[in-house]
């Protein structure tokens, strides 16, 4: 179980309490902004609040296969957020995704090295492993573009 371990970790540093890889993670990021700022648009670019509905429901995705369920998530939904439309609305996404989150890592945790190395619902998505892995790599990534975003948000006035 040192691996699951390391990988829950891993997932826990990008986003609940880390800094070690990218100086910062999604609960420092998220938590100080309002919902104006979250769904403020900036050209073509997606939103903070899209970025964290997109990652949240990938989460929410694997993580209901840790727990037993099957794979129902799809690629084309994972934008489909409802409005955000005040700051409990905001607050409620935020939640949801720390409660992933921690649940998330947790099953993680308790995995075997075999269970790991088993394949994830299809032999097209490789094993348990390299989905784990795949989901920090994707939210490193977005974590990124709404580090970017938060940036514009706050100091340029006009954007």
């Amino acid at each position: 179980m040192e691996t699951a371990n390391q990988l829950a970790n891993r997932f826990k540093e990008v986003f609940l309490d880390g800094k070690w890889v990218a100086n910062t993670n999604y609960k420092e990021q998220l938590s100080n902004l309002t919902w104006q700022q979250a769904v403020k648009k900036n050209g073509s670019l997606n939103t903070i609040a899209a970025l964290t509905f997109h990652i949240n429901y990938y989460i929410a995705g694997v993580l209901h296969v840790l727990e037993g369920g099957a794979l129902e998530i799809r690629d084309k939904y994972s934008f489909n957020m409802p409005p955000v439309q005040s700051q409990q609305d905001w607050e409620n996404l935020l939640h949801t995704m720390w409660a992933n989150a921690e649940k998330f890592a947790r099953q993680v945790a308790a995995m075997s090295e075999e269970a790991l190395e088993q394949t994830f619902t299809d032999e097209k998505y490789g094993s348990y492993r390299r989905n784990i892995e795949a989901i920090i790599e994707h939210s490193y990534y977005h974590l990124g573009q709404i580090t970017l975003l938060k940036k514009i948000i706050l100091t340029v006035p006009s954007a």
